[in-house]
């Protein structure tokens, strides 16, 4: 064994003591190198009402500009969509959804050279419904229904845009953040 893999598995087997549970999450330095060296796969929720408004929810600027964007989430290890898309309607929206088996759209983000963490992603759009007539009522300011994509939507979810707006998809999108290809567009 050369010394460079020995290295590896010695270091690999001091993060496995520390990780016991990857499906709960990982501690935030052990998620972040993940995200340097692998894609993440993530599911976002499109939630309509019966005007036909979009629900958006507002995002701090940990990693991206503050802004609005559609909810979702990254899916963790060993979870099925199904529970990412459930867990995250219930965590930031306090409501129970419902949703197409199938994805509207898939699309791949790939930021920028410079962005080292967080910088490539594949994510699932699903169309949901909410199962409740009511949103949660503490913290009404981070969320609010659009008729129309407002201007300061987060720059990785241009491509959503169109999505929102109702209009032609197109098949890449360019942002301040990079590429966003879309690999299956279901609408």
């Amino acid at each position: 064994m050369c010394p460079e893999t020995s290295k590896i598995n010695q270091l690999i087997d001091e993060l496995e003591k520390i990780i016991r549970n990857p499906h709960s999450g990982l501690p935030e330095e052990a998620f972040l190198l993940a995200t340097r060296i692998t894609p993440m796969v993530n599911v976002d929720l499109l939630i309509r009402n019966n005007k036909n408004q979009t629900l958006l929810t507002w995002r701090g600027g940990n990693y991206y500009s503050p802004g609005w964007h559609i909810p979702g989430g990254i899916i963790r290890y060993k979870e099925n969509m199904s529970d990412r898309i459930n867990h995250v309607a219930r965590t930031e929206l306090g409501v129970d959804v419902e949703f197409d088996a199938q994805p509207i759209l898939i699309s791949e983000i790939i930021r920028s050279p410079k962005i080292l963490n967080r910088g490539h992603f594949i994510s699932f759009l699903f169309e949901c419904r909410i199962k409740e007539c009511l949103l949660r009522q503490e913290g009404k300011e981070n969320f609010r229904w659009f008729s129309e994509c407002p201007e300061n939507i987060i720059p990785v979810h241009n491509s959503y845009r169109d999505v929102i707006d109702r209009t032609k998809v197109k098949s890449e999108y360019l942002t301040d953040f990079g590429k966003n290809i879309i690999i299956f567009n279901g609408l």
